[in-house]
């Protein structure tokens, strides 16, 4: 079993587990703001759930009616976490905006608040594994995930810290009011979400650094070649994806072309060796006299 799958499956198994701590803690409560950190659990393992699916077909090898691979299958689980974060959202506005019609007794707060905090401990420790494993694996739909649990520590470490001055001074209207504030929290989460999947569903380039990364990678290996132009990078899931033209004298063999084109393939790999690369041989004649001039 691969490795980002595993980390799938323990997300589902963190997740259930925090979402039984945050019920108890808003049953012990009756707390609305805990009632929505419990709904945003829900999510959570719904998310997990959809994630280890993304992870289980990415890793599937291409095939003739994917010659490209399953890869960008993660850019629509992360694609759907975003639409659950924001509904889930939008459900927590509903009940903060029933608890500020019908404004409920908080009891038994301190029971509930310690609870709660523990299951924030378990969430943020999680959230930490999925995002630094998630981009050292790079994996949209973990990084998402984690990116998602973070946000919900953040909410919840609110709540703990507003319902316990709620307590203290006997503000009832304050746990509605703390429910929307977690409600605009994760609506700033799933927008994140979603952007972020938007560009990998896009063919985003890779980012800047590395790009210039390859430029260089392209021209200390390309010994024998006159210049590289037109190079372009697209990412989808851990892989990226990379093209350029490389033009060479007009008197060289096709053979000796081939071997420059396979030192710049081996080069390019020994970086990362989830590239795939192609590479279109032209005449000096086709040269531009920019992009990446071969010392």
């Amino acid at each position: 079993m691969n490795k980002p799958l595993n980390v799938a499956i323990g997300s589902i198994l963190i997740s259930v587990l925090v979402l039984g701590l945050k019920y108890l803690a808003y049953w012990l409560t009756g707390s609305i703001a805990l009632y929505s950190d419990a709904l945003e659990s829900i999510v959570n393992v719904v998310t997990a759930v959809v994630a280890l699916w993304a992870v289980r077909i990415s890793a599937k090898p291409a095939d003739a009616n994917h010659p490209f691979g399953h890869h960008k299958i993660e850019y629509f689980s992360a694609v759907l976490e975003g639409v659950m974060i924001i509904i889930a959202a939008l459900l927590i506005v509903r009940e903060a905006y029933d608890g500020f019609l019908h404004p409920r007794k908080l009891a038994v707060v301190p029971e509930g608040l310690l609870v709660n905090g523990l299951a924030s401990i378990v969430n943020a420790t999680w959230a930490w594994v999925l995002i630094v494993r998630g981009r050292r694996m790079r994996s949209p739909a973990l990084v998402a995930d984690g990116r998602h649990l973070l946000t919900d520590v953040i909410s919840s470490v609110g709540i703990l810290v507003g319902l316990a001055l709620a307590f203290v001074m006997k503000w009832e209207f304050l746990d509605p009011a703390l429910a929307l504030i977690v409600a605009a929290t994760i609506l700033w989460s799933g927008w994140g979400v979603l952007k972020e999947s938007a560009g990998g569903l896009l063919d985003e380039a890779v980012p800047e650094a590395t790009l210039n990364a390859i430029r260089r990678t392209i021209a200390d290996h390309a010994a024998g070649a006159l210049e590289a132009h037109d190079v372009r990078t697209r990412h989808a899931g851990r892989v990226t994806f990379i093209e350029f033209h490389l033009v060479v004298p007009g008197r060289m063999t096709v053979s000796e072309a081939h071997q420059i084109c396979d030192r710049l393939e081996a080069a390019l790999r020994a970086e990362d060796e989830d590239r795939r690369i192609t590479i279109h041989v032209e005449p000096e004649e086709k040269a531009k006299h920019s992009g990446i001039v071969v010392v």
